[in-house]
């Protein structure tokens, strides 16, 4: 049986970003990434390109809660501003679902 490391929660969201437009949305990434850690209950942000698909990318983020995603970010002007930062590169609306950390830092 495993034990959990740590409480918290794991959001994973696969972006797909339009051809043309990834150098745009990396340029982002560093002011975007500032919005989810300033944000309560954001425990850290790791961000990821795919080498076989170079237009998508993977937004991982620890929350502590899934509430302090679902409710507090999603409710915020920090989560409006990436949006408005990050939306007009989306392919598509990112793939997004939350997991419970088993093992890992």
């Amino acid at each position: 049986m495993l034990v959990y490391c740590r409480p918290m929660i794991l959001e994973l969201a696969e972006i797909d970003i339009l051809p043309g437009k990834e150098p745009d949305f990396e340029a982002i990434l560093e002011e975007a990434s500032r919005l989810f850690l300033q944000s309560p209950g954001c425990l850290g942000i790791r961000i990821g390109r795919s080498i076989e698909h170079p237009h998508r990318f993977r937004l991982l983020v620890r929350w502590a809660t899934l509430d302090d995603h679902m409710i507090g970010f999603r409710n915020s002007d920090a989560f409006i501003e990436w949006r408005r930062l990050a939306g007009p590169c989306f392919a598509k609306p990112p793939r997004v679902e939350h997991m419970n950390l088993l093992i890992g830092d």
